[in-house]
């Protein structure tokens, strides 16, 4: 059914959200008085992101029989001749990109149901997480800049709107202002190379910029001998460094773990974090034009893959382990891209939205069942107690490690081989990334899953945090406080947990059927969508590899099928690596606990460093924000207090009153001292224009 696609449907899709995030807003909050309650908000809400994954699921369908869209919806402004719009490009990228979103924020909206319903700002949530899959759909599906910039600024809004909503917690507000600020710098790039784009592009539409790439290529930057392409690419990657939290701008995605759970799974899953992803294979026509470009791409994503996972092995909040994990994984997608296989960035973007949303719902379920303590160390044994928690958990775990047939594995792989087909600058070090991140990600996510759901029952009993298990820093965050906004999270000495005695129960349906949900595509999707989306024609015209760059044309010639990729990988470095993290974080933390104890007393520098997260955080805080208060205190103190209040202000005033002073001496009131000074005035006045009279 090749065609034209419906633009009002199209255009249904991002505002039914939208329209749910205003009656959840305006009408449910105290902004007009509460006019809804809580069950007219949560149907308006469900039912708006409802809608747009039923319109996106067709559409996406309509696409791959060969229907598209690429249009204006609505003409803002044109200044100069450059054209400010809203318009939409539907193609096999953003169709896949609109149902990932919707359906995994769709899962997120019902699980809020039962995660939430303690909690005041309920009605407030709601309204948030809708606008949040609105800005993301607008972004992903608009066929121009400015479009582009705006669900880019948005995604970003409310993502600091989310990570402090409990905004009476100091944590959290420091949480959401890191994320802005860290984002900020990444945006700054991105809109330089937006800029540099426009002002030589002439347009900000996406295909008139493509269709001058090869003139645009040819270009130096004014002043330099820079390639322009090379600068604007850089710079465009930058902002992708800020919204996808690479190296060295992650340091905001592990604080934002104060917010409340779901929008962990939403920002880390399927929405902001892979903004930066999408962004760059949309642009792929200009990256490939630049090898130094990808070079860039691929050491920043090398790094940030290896020495993000590092940091998860010693983490013992629940949600920090998986938020590293996202960190890593991110790094993953961003070395595809430097390999030009986009395509299997994206590939990979789609199978991780749904393991890493499944494991981060999984932990908020875990969260639930243990009365808001989120210290893994105070687990243990909770498969008996939560058993579709712990199946789905250990789906999305055996999913995140690339195990063969799950998900995972087909995209991780992809990832694998690619890099090593690769010949860019930095591929040697992106292999050795890749393949030791493998062994590090098993370890660090099975240390996690045999914590919490195996083992010795560590629940309900006073916890010293003595190390035998798991040398690292303090539970709750970091800071001492749980998962939900309730008073008494500032209390510093409150008690979390089961009590002595309790027992960990299962949560309600409304939390566990998203969790069933999202683990079906964490098995399956991968083995499914693998061969049209990487060796298909899936992305054909959409997304674009250069004749100089290899890569996907040496997996496609290896690739015989999803069931002989599996087979074939029973004799690959990479599985016997994962099975080798499993069994050391098996054998460390079920058969032998001293391990951790001897390695932590042995290498306590290392794990010091690991536990100042490299110490990013106060050399942050030391050079930015300290030189920023030093020059915020130098402007106040020189040009506040000394130069406009002492000089401007207050010099004005000492200076009318010391010429006051002068002339008040004159005036003394006597008439002959007038009449004199007017004898004086007359003399001088007559002996300066004498000469003219003369003349």
């Amino acid at each position: 059914m090749a065609g034209t696609l419906n633009a009002n449907l199209l255009l249904a899709v991002p505002l039914a959200p939208l329209a749910g995030a205003a009656v959840a807003g305006l009408l449910g909050t105290q902004f007009f008085g509460n006019v809804v309650g809580r069950k007219t908000v949560t149907a308006a809400t469900i039912l708006g992101v409802l809608v747009a994954f039923i319109i996106s699921a067709f559409t996406l369908n309509d696409v791959i029989n060969g229907a598209g869209f690429n249009g204006t919806i609505y003409n803002w402004m044109t200044v100069a001749g450059m054209k400010m719009e809203v318009g939409f490009q539907i193609d096999s990228l953003s169709a896949m990109m609109m149902c990932v979103v919707t359906f995994v924020s769709l899962m997120v909206h019902i699980y809020t149901i039962g995660y939430m319903a303690e909690d005041e700002g309920y009605n407030r949530f709601f309204s948030y997480i809708s606008l949040f899959t609105f800005s993301m759909l607008m972004l992903v599906m608009s066929n121009n800049f400015l479009q582009l910039f705006f669900g880019w600024e948005a995604v970003g809004l409310v993502s600091y709107l989310l990570i402090g909503f409990w905004y009476t917690r100091p944590t959290a507000i420091f949480a959401n202002m890191k994320a802005f600020l860290v984002n900020r710098v990444g945006d700054f790039g991105f809109i330089l190379g937006i800029g540099l784009l426009l002002a030589y592009a002439g347009s900000m539409n996406y295909q008139e910029v493509f269709a001058k790439r090869e003139a645009l290529a040819l270009l130096t930057l004014p002043g330099t001998d820079w390639m322009l392409l090379t600068v604007a690419c850089i710079c465009l990657f930058i902002g992708a460094m800020g919204k996808s939290a690479q190296f060295p701008l992650h340091v905001w995605l592990p604080d934002s773990m104060e917010g409340p759970t779901p929008i962990s799974a939403l920002i880390h899953a399927a929405t902001m974090v892979t903004a930066g992803i999408f962004m760059v294979s949309r642009m792929s026509p200009l990256f490939e034009l630049s090898d130094t470009a990808l070079s860039f791409i691929i050491i920043i994503g090398s790094i940030t893959a290896l020495f993000m996972g590092f940091l998860g092995i010693i983490q013992n909040d629940i949600k920090r382990v998986v938020a590293y994990s996202t960190l890593s994984q991110l790094g993953y997608m961003t070395v595809a891209l430097g390999c030009s296989a986009y395509s299997v960035a994206v590939f990979h973007l789609m199978t991780h939205a749904f393991f890493k949303a499944l494991l981060f719902l999984g932990a908020g379920s875990v969260i639930i069942g243990m009365h808001h303590d989120q210290d893994i160390r105070n687990m243990g044994g909770l498969r008996k107690y939560m058993p579709i928690t712990w199946i789905t958990s250990l789906l999305g775990s055996l999913a995140l490690i690339g195990t063969p047939f799950f998900s995972g594995f087909y995209s991780k792989d992809s990832i694998i081989e690619a890099v090593a087909e690769t010949h860019i600058v930095g591929a040697g070090f992106a292999q050795f990334a890749v393949l030791a991140g493998v062994f590090v990600t098993a370890f660090y996510s099975f240390r996690m899953y045999f914590l919490v759901f195996h083992g010795e029952e560590r629940f309900g009993k006073a916890h010293a945090h003595d190390d035998h298990h798991a040398p690292a820093v303090a539970a709750h965050d970091d800071h001492g406080h749980d998962d939900h906004g309730h008073d008494e999270d500032h209390d510093d000495h409150a008690h979390h947990g089961l009590e002595p005695g309790q027992k960990p129960h299962e949560s309600p349906f409304v939390v566990w059927f998203p969790l069933v949900a999202l683990a079906i595509p964490s098995v399956i999707i991968g083995a499914l969508a693998i061969g049209p989306m990487l060796f298909g024609d899936f992305f054909k015209g959409v997304i674009f590899v250069g004749e100089n760059h290899h890569a996907m044309e040496e997996l496609a010639h290896e690739f015989h099928g999803p069931v002989a990729m599996a087979i074939h990988s029973l004799t690959s470095l990479p599985l016997w690596l994962a099975i080798a993290g499993v069994a050391s974080s098996y054998y460390c933390y079920m058969i032998n606990p001293r391990v951790p104890a001897w390695f932590f007393a042995k290498f306590h520098a290392v794990h010091t460093l690991l536990d100042n997260k490299y110490y990013m955080d106060k050399f942050n805080q030391a050079v930015f924000a300290g030189g920023a208060r030093l020059l915020g205190e130098g402007l106040w103190n020189f040009g506040d207090k000394k130069l406009i209040d002492g000089l401007l202000v207050n010099g004005s005033a000492k200076l009318v009153g010391w010429f006051s002073t002068l002339t008040r001496l004159a005036q003394t009131g006597y008439i002959y001292h007038y009449a004199f000074v007017m004898i004086l005035g007359i003399l001088g006045f007559l002996v300066y224009f004498l000469p003219f009279w003369h003349a």
